[in-house]
């Protein structure tokens, strides 16, 4: 059928010509051998007729974990521990626990996460009624919790015998003092039995108001525990990231390719692990390969996250190992220097050297994704993203989740302490591959025995407040840019692009110019209240 032809004052139009800006495959497909990133493309807007509240953000992770959300923080000692990790899966996101630091700290880390919000917490805190009050003061502190059952041995799966909380001795002058004086006796107690099933033992606590509901069997032996505090997270954060299963938060963990660290692994899966991403700047290598079968032979119950890779050779190798989803990104984080061509010096004067290798990361993005796609496993887009609008671009030309570093860097859950300089608020934020960094003892590689080429800077990042009022802000902004693109879904999206549906354009540095803020004396940015 011939294209449709219009004519106004001798001027002939066909419907082609009407046709605004480039599929995503016109634009990738003649770059004159350039590489894009975020501010060289811009995304047609396309036809509205949902809300923005219409919006579906949810996502996989990997081949079997699905996110509310396509946030993930990045596996960075300034960025993601324990603190990170929870707000993030509270959020109906993802945190991964850096591996810069001892195992026993990387585990207790990661099972701090996984106990936050247990429904029925079958391994509880649990103490003798012979126990002193000065000791529940010091399990309180370590563990963070207000109150503890009370077995007649102070075992679990013994004979419940009273429970003892915050309240009962905010107020005893003696520490010395047993816990049976000041305890709550068991027949006093609200109790469910073993076999409740979690929602009518949350709808128990609604009509107790208690705070806690132990777990007893026939013989009135303590099986498990259940508490209002984690039916108030149910009701806060319903969007959390959990384990159907076990309905603890779900957590992520970084690894290194080294045979070495497989007992870093081994003790991960032990702790609850869900998700392990071998954190290396380039992850093509055999050391790597083998990394991903033996996890996937060893703990196949834990899903596994490769990279990183930024073209498709490099992405086919860990595909063929196995890999559970892809991390691309290669130099492109606000840290990273790995792109760059030139020895600088930086402010504390160690000498920095910088690789001259890597992609830029819309087309890495792009490319790698069109063969991840046809395996069907997710990619993660890791570095480069300084705003939503790069998020949401990465989200369209194929990623399923981006992972943020600095952007997280200086929120209230991040590891570190803020500070002033200059009147501004801030905190420290580093590359892993840091001069630094590396200088740490505890740091994998750190005791800078041999020569160490860093790949990354160290700096200071300004404060954006709690992840909790952050993280809402963020999946707003790409709701409407989303919802601007005319796509009512993040997978929607995915497809429209394939199809040449979403329509592109590369701007020049002028227009570049122009979508940003000018010709203003001054300006506040404030981008969220």
């Amino acid at each position: 059928m011939a294209p449709q032809e219009y004519s106004h004052g001798g001027v002939s139009v066909t419907e082609a010509d009407l046709v605004d800006g480039y599929s995503a495959e016109e634009v990738f497909g003649t770059p004159g051998s350039r590489g894009f990133t975020f501010d060289d493309m811009i995304a047609l807007p396309g036809q509205i007729d949902f809300g923005v509240e219409q919006v579906e953000l949810n996502t996989r992770l990997t081949r079997n974990i699905k996110l509310a959300f396509p946030f993930a923080s990045s596996p960075m000692d300034t960025v993601t521990e324990s603190k990170m990790a929870i707000a993030m899966a509270l959020e109906g996101c993802i945190g991964f626990i850096h591996c810069h630091c001892s195992v026993e700290q990387q585990v207790g880390l990661v099972k701090k996460v996984k106990s936050y919000e247990n429904g029925f917490i079958t391994e509880p805190a649990v103490m003798s009624p012979d126990a002193l009050v000065s000791a529940l003061d010091a399990l309180k502190a370590e563990r963070n919790i207000s109150g503890v059952p009370i077995t007649e041995d102070g075992k679990m799966g013994s004979r419940l015998v009273g429970l003892i909380t915050k309240r009962d001795t905010d107020l005893v002058e003696d520490r010395t003092a047993s816990l049976s004086t000041y305890m709550t006796p068991a027949d006093s107690l609200i109790v469910g039995s073993k076999g409740i099933s979690l929602e009518a033992a949350q709808n128990l606590l609604k009509e107790c108001k208690k705070g806690y509901l132990p777990i007893v069997d026939d013989a009135g032996n303590l099986v498990s525990l259940t508490t209002r505090t984690d039916l108030l997270k149910s009701r806060d954060f319903p969007y959390s990231t959990k384990d159907a299963e076990s309905n603890t938060l779900r957590c992520g963990a970084a690894v290194l390719a080294c045979v070495e660290d497989r007992a870093r692994i081994d003790a991960l899966a032990a702790a609850g692990v869900d998700v392990l991403v071998i954190d290396e700047r380039n992850g093509s290598t055999s050391a790597q390969v083998e990394q991903i079968k033996y996890v996937k032979r060893k703990h196949p119950e834990v899903e596994v996250v490769a990279g990183n890779v930024v073209t498709c050779a490099q992405a086919r190798v860990l595909l063929d190992a196995g890999a559970d989803a892809l991390r691309v990104g290669m130099g492109a984080g606000s840290v990273s220097t790995t792109q760059q061509v030139k020895t600088i010096l930086v402010t504390v004067c160690a000498l920095l050297f910088v690789r001259a290798v890597g992609r830029a990361q819309i087309s890495a993005v792009y490319y790698v994704s069109k063969l991840a796609a046809e395996r069907g496993v997710p990619v993660i887009a890791d570095g480069g993203i300084m705003n939503t609008g790069c998020a949401t671009k990465a989200l369209s030309l194929g990623a399923s989740v981006v992972m943020m570093g600095g952007m997280l860097a200086a929120t209230e859950e991040a590891p570190g302490a803020y500070f002033y300089q200059d009147g501004v608020r801030l905190k420290h934020y580093q590359a892993t591959t840091s001069y630094q960094a590396q200088q740490r003892s505890d740091a994998p590689g750190g005791s800078m025995s041999t020569a160490y080429t860093a790949s990354g800077v160290s700096g200071l990042v300004v404060d954006r407040g709690s992840l909790h009022r952050f993280m809402p802000y963020m999946v707003q902004s790409v709701r409407h840019g989303y919802q601007d693109l005319g796509v009512s879904a993040l997978s929607a999206c995915h497809a429209d692009v394939r199809d040449g549906r979403v329509r592109f354009e590369i701007r020049s540095a002028s227009a570049q110019k122009e979508g940003g803020v000018h010709d203003l004396h001054s300006y506040t940015r404030k981008l969220y209240a």
